[in-house]
């Protein structure tokens, strides 16, 4: 009979394979539980600087592990060498893995040749958070800046990456930008593998 057995036991729990899993968790488990990260990271700040830089702190350890994640189940632990390859996988595969989608857009800047910036009109951790008047611009992107600092670093692409608001006409909410400055070196090396 198909299925009927005895289950394969593993000595050791490092040796057993890194399943799928359940794909998806609870948005309003997310929700409240990323509520709670912002309400416990304001009682530790003193202004809003602080606050997102604490949250781009804990995106970064996030994007760590999800590269780490990615690379191992997506890639066969191989790694992108190049720079539109890396900002490709994270506008699609670990944006998906995230948040369940692409990315709205991926552009790159115009002004400056080593910016690009990745898009969202409505960007899942500004969704249900209401920010005060005093608080201004708070922006809760900045834990996804941190999430994509994460993932850019360890690859080896070591970026200056910040969320900001950009309005849109006709809209009452703001689209989120994530933009990436990479560091000179990027581009070098980028140049020389042509």
């Amino acid at each position: 009979m198909i299925g009927v057995g005895k289950a394969k036991q593993y000595a050791n729990v490092l040796d057993k394979p890194l399943s799928r899993g359940r794909q998806e968790v609870s948005l309003s488990a997310f929700a409240f539980l990323f509520s709670e990260l912002v309400q416990y990271n304001q009682t530790q700040v003193d202004n809003i600087t602080e606050l997102e830089r604490r949250l781009e702190d804990a995106g970064y350890a996030v994007g760590a592990r999800v590269l780490e994640l990615l690379c191992h189940r997506e890639k066969g632990n191989r790694r992108e060498t190049r720079l539109l390859g890396i900002l490709s996988f994270i506008h699609s595969t670990v944006w998906k893995v995230l948040f369940g989608k692409v990315a709205d857009s991926l552009e790159k800047g115009t002004e400056h040749e080593d910016e690009y910036m990745i898009s969202e009109k409505e960007l899942l951790v500004n969704r249900f958070i209401s920010v005060p008047k005093d608080m201004g611009t708070f922006n809760c992107g900045a834990f996804v800046a941190g999430i994509v600092k994460g993932v850019l670093d360890n690859a080896g692409f070591p970026a200056v990456v910040t969320a900001h608001f950009v309005p849109i006409e006709g809209q009452q909410r703001p689209r989120t930008t994530i933009l990436i400055k990479f560091a000179e070196e990027v581009l070098h090396r980028e140049a020389r593998l042509g």
